[in-house]
């Protein structure tokens, strides 16, 4: 695989709704306050970058930033708590007779489908979890209650408590398929996020044991 293209890079490339001018905006959401923190965390670092900037960055007050965030950490994990409610959702939808860890795959695979004009973004998020320690700290509540929601959901195929061991072990090792994913994801940029998660996930399937009888797909 050859290298990823640089933080830098990938920071001038953001939208341009991330380099909000001064000044009040109309109506502040979670949104503007994510890529504009994201913008800042990329140029001065994070543990440069305070709350007040990014406040003062999107024309509102300190005070009024922890009404949307309990702290700067938090600005970046909010996207990833949304994409567990919709596995949750997914998961609840899924046919009876489809196998549980197909069911798995295809709702993994498809909540993480990005426009390519989301791509550049999504990899500054991803590096700066990665790479930056205060927040990598942060990531577990997040992480378990992604694989809470996998593990649920094979408790329920299963007929077990969500605590007992394979429900566990399904939603653990899916989530750590899934990370081994993005981590060579972003370090490769050669194809797109489903096709990693896809080929993960589907060894994972098939006990990493991969023939021409379990081609890799992208999703259904």
């Amino acid at each position: 695989m050859h290298a990823g293209p640089s933080l830098r890079f990938i920071v001038q490339n953001l939208p341009v709704t991330a380099q909000h001018p001064r000044g009040r905006p109309r109506g502040t959401t979670k949104r503007e306050l994510e890529l504009i923190a994201m913008r800042l965390f990329s140029e001065q670092g994070f543990d440069e970058t305070t709350v007040e900037q990014i406040a003062a960055a999107a024309g509102i007050s300190g005070r009024t930033f922890f009404r949307y965030f309990p702290g700067k950490a938090e600005v970046l994990w909010y996207s990833f708590d949304d994409e567990v409610a919709g596995l949750r959702a997914a998961f609840a939808t899924a046919a009876p007779d489809e196998p549980m860890m197909a069911a798995v795959r295809r709702v993994v695979v498809n909540a993480n489908r990005y426009r390519a004009e989301d791509v550049a973004e999504l990899r500054t998020r991803m590096k700066l979890v990665a790479e930056v320690p205060a927040l990598a700290a942060t990531a577990g509540a997040h992480y378990d209650a992604w694989e809470r929601a996998v593990g649920e959901f094979a408790a329920s195929r299963l007929g077990e408590p969500a605590d007992s061991l394979i429900p566990m072990a399904v939603g653990r090792t899916t989530l750590a398929a899934a990370r081994a994913a993005f981590d060579a994801w972003v370090a490769g940029a050669d194809a797109d996020l489903t096709v990693y998660l896809d080929r993960a996930l589907v060894a994972l399937e098939h006990g990493f044991v991969l023939s021409d009888a379990f081609p890799v797909t992208t999703g259904d």
